[in-house]
């Protein structure tokens, strides 16, 4: 693992609009991306910056978009995006990371759609930036992954191609389970949207993924927190839209490489199994359902890969950017 500076246990503030200020990871900095207001108040998102530029051609940046209950740590892809010849920036959403503030309820939201504001604002700053060069390489991981699907859809212009870790695209169970979940939750949001599923936490995937238990990522104990965040209702209701645009199928005309890996294991307790295997979603539905996503789909499947694909072992997610690195050069370099 590489050096990080002092990890700070608290959240942040907003930097001043505009500014870049260093970020707590070696080599990065962040800028503050002022939203409007919601009920809870205040609203920003954060774009981090890879400051290496990238070694040799500059093909097209890339943004990279965290999942649930989570945020951008993952310096070494960073850097392999870099050694590739993108420039690379990661998106905090609001609610998460560096976006979370203390009168804010976690990760929660009641549309998908209202994160355009920040991917928009994100890649007009990446633009800005980046004069002359494609629009981006929108990559997404997990409720990261739908997300960047369903705005890349309203949005093509503004991207070059998506990249779907371990994309979350229906709830496990199928359409059926979907559909009768979408049928509880939704009357209940109208009454308190911010009420939480009160339905088991598990760690073992956080254990798969930090280095205070079998891991190797250093994870802030409150921007990804050991049983993730609780899920409300209002979050549920806006997921199970999302998923239920996937299954009517979008018609996106972009190329899209969807990474999953080779399995899924769930347990009651963390076993070796959760650090080569998805040990939250399942790997052989969200394939079936990834051609709808657009015209031009690629599924490339990772073995003994976990849930982020590009947060496993050395090997793997090695073997991972490979098989990405491919298929940009046949679907986006050049754009």
């Amino acid at each position: 693992m590489d050096v990080l500076h002092s990890l700070t246990t608290e959240l942040l503030e907003d930097s001043a609009p505009g500014e870049w200020v260093p970020d707590y990871l070696d080599g990065c900095s962040r800028m503050t991306l002022p939203l409007e207001e919601d009920f809870e108040g205040p609203l920003c998102a954060t774009l981090v910056r890879l400051d290496q530029k990238p070694a040799a051609q500059q093909l097209a940046p890339v943004l990279q978009i965290h999942g649930w209950s989570d945020y951008f740590y993952n310096l070494a892809l960073a850097r392999d995006w870099a050694e590739r010849g993108h420039r690379f920036y990661a998106l905090d959403l609001r609610k998460y990371g560096r976006s979370l503030r203390a009168h804010q309820t976690p990760g929660h939201i009641e549309d998908l759609a209202e994160y355009d504001a920040e991917i928009n604002a994100a890649c007009a700053q990446i633009a800005q930036e980046n004069p002359g060069s494609p629009p981006p390489v929108v990559a997404g991981h997990s409720t990261g992954g739908l997300v960047a699907a369903l705005w890349a859809e309203r949005h093509p212009e503004q991207l070059s191609g998506l990249v779907l870790n371990s994309p979350w695209l229906e709830l496990p169970g199928h359409s059926p389970a979907r559909a009768a979940a979408e049928g509880i939750v939704t009357p209940l949001t109208r009454v308190n949207p911010t009420a939480t599923l009160k339905v088991p936490r598990l760690e073992n995937y956080w254990e798969s993924l930090s280095d205070e238990a079998h891991g190797e990522w250093q994870l802030h104990p409150l921007w990804r927190p050991r049983k993730s965040f609780p899920m409300t209702l209002g979050w549920l209701k806006a997921v199970f839209a999302g998923h239920r645009r996937v299954y009517q199928g979008l018609d996106m005309d972009i190329p899209v490489l969807v990474l999953l890996s080779a399995k899924t294991v769930y347990r009651a307790q963390w076993t070796p199994e959760y650090q080569e295997n998805d040990g939250v979603l399942d790997v052989e539905l969200l394939a079936r359902r990834a051609p709808k996503l657009g015209r031009s789909v690629t599924i490339v499947r990772i073995p003994k890969a976990m849930h982020d694909v590009f947060a496993s072992a050395e090997p793997v997610r090695s073997t991972a950017f490979r098989e990405t690195s491919r298929w940009l050069r046949g679907y986006v370099d050049g754009v």
